[in-house]
């Protein structure tokens, strides 16, 4: 099994990373797009960005469930390699729009395109890594997020500072495009087709995978299954938590180069920082979590931290730059280090049927609350004139998401079941 293990993970895991880091790509560089140009060209009002970027996640709502459920019927691989075309067309575009109503439909057809890609990459995932190793792989996905703003956030200043954010927004789409062909020619959706795994090493993989399947009760269909008690309690929690993680997004570069005498390319540099935190520590975390195999321990502390520190950010104020980034920079670590552990629950609790729909539901509310997170903060900070109240709202939001993390993973006694379900419950 360990030379199982190795082959899984290295032919696997950097091209899990890099499909979803360019998915992220093609999601967060508009914040820099915003800051360096775009809103200013095209006469855009903080109000109105910020729905713009909010938009996405509108979008990026309604075919998760969809999405989900083909990949796990028909194929995560056939589902990833047109998204990955369509991703980059579309964001490429952006660079070519001149007129705002076609940047709202380019914004939103990006949010659907991309919609169904997290939760079939998690699907994915499931097929190839088990209990034991789930929180590492899935953190290994999820941190195409925060790597790719880290470096994105470095590269689009240089872009925007010699090219313009015309060209920044076509250079940085037509990476996906090109992947897309890479993608479909190294991966398979399940073992059984890998060429690269011998006979032994899929039948020993398919036992282990088949094993836990057998400790789940059964769950009949999708509805059995979103009326778990758990999943409708993940479901707002994610969303709250989201509010907390896209209001950051979209909203650092411009909080940033509202500090005095700050430059686009300075800019960029600073935004990467937080990012280089989230890295480590969803590393760090994920590790752990598998290793002691229990996910609310690693989840609602981080974002407690993260409200305590929007909180501190708040009672600063704007006349302490420096402190306030630096609880910036701890609240964006803090606040991305629970996905690995997050995205494990739920497939050690519901079985292969109904597992994949219940994650895009969770994930849908996720573009919810981004939806809400991003619209809001923007919408706060142009009302006010400053970041206190969005720091205040990003706060109560992560609050809010770590109280309901402890409830939704609440260990249950023996012979006790869910409410309203046959869906059992256990230490998570």
């Amino acid at each position: 099994m360990n030379q199982l293990s190795n082959k899984r993970w290295i032919r696997l895991i950097p091209i899990v990373f890099i499909t979803y880091s360019l998915a992220y790509l093609d999601r967060a560089n508009y914040s820099f797009g915003a800051a360096g140009g775009l809103a200013h060209d095209l006469n855009i009002t903080a109000a109105t960005s910020s729905l713009l970027g909010a938009l996405f996640f509108l979008g990026y709502f309604f075919f998760q469930i969809p999405g989900a459920h083909y990949a796990e019927n028909k194929s995560a691989k056939k589902l990833i390699f047109y998204a990955l075309i369509l991703w980059g067309l579309l964001a490429s575009a952006t660079g070519l729009i001149s007129n705002v109503s076609l940047l709202f439909v380019v914004r939103f057809c990006l949010g659907v395109v991309e919609s169904a890609v997290m939760p079939a990459m998690l699907v994915f995932l499931s097929h190839w890594f088990t209990k034991a190793e789930r929180s590492r792989a899935n953190t290994f996905l999820i941190l195409g997020n925060p790597a790719t703003v880290l470096w994105m956030s470095i590269v689009s200043g240089y872009i925007l500072n010699a090219l313009g954010w015309r060209w920044m927004f076509i250079l940085e789409g037509l990476p996906g495009i090109i992947w897309a062909f890479i993608w479909w020619k190294l991966v398979n959706d399940h073992p059984k087709e890998a060429k690269w795994l011998d006979s032994e090493e899929k039948a020993a993989l398919n036992e282990a995978l088949q094993a836990e399947q057998k400790e789940l009760k059964s769950v009949k269909n999708y509805g059995e299954a979103f009326r778990s008690k758990t999943v409708i309690l993940l479901s707002i929690q994610y969303a709250l938590w989201s509010i907390g993680v896209y209001g950051f997004v979209m909203w650092l570069p411009s909080i940033i180069k509202s500090a005095p005498n700050t430059s686009i390319v300075a800019t960029g540099w600073l935004a990467s920082v937080p990012y280089l935190l989230a890295c480590v520590l969803m590393l760090t975390v994920s590790y752990f979590s598998d290793k002691w195999q229990n996910r609310k321990l690693f989840v609602y502390p981080f974002l407690l931290i993260g409200a305590v520190c929007f909180y501190g950010s708040y009672l600063l104020g704007t006349s302490h730059f420096w402190l306030s980034f630096i609880l910036l920079t701890i609240a964006g670590g803090a606040m991305y280090a629970p996905y690995g552990p997050f995205f494990a629950i739920i497939p050690e609790i519901l079985p292969r049927n109904v597992a994949g729909g219940a994650m895009a539901l969770i994930n849908s509310m996720g573009a919810l609350g981004s939806f809400v997170g991003a619209y809001i903060v923007g919408y706060l900070n142009d009302l006010t004139g400053g970041y206190g109240a969005s720091y205040n709202f990003m706060a109560i939001s992560l609050f809010l998401s770590a109280i309901l993390t402890i409830m939704a993973t609440k260990q249950k006694k023996k012979g006790d079941v869910a409410e309203e379900t046959n869906v059992p419950f256990q230490e998570l």
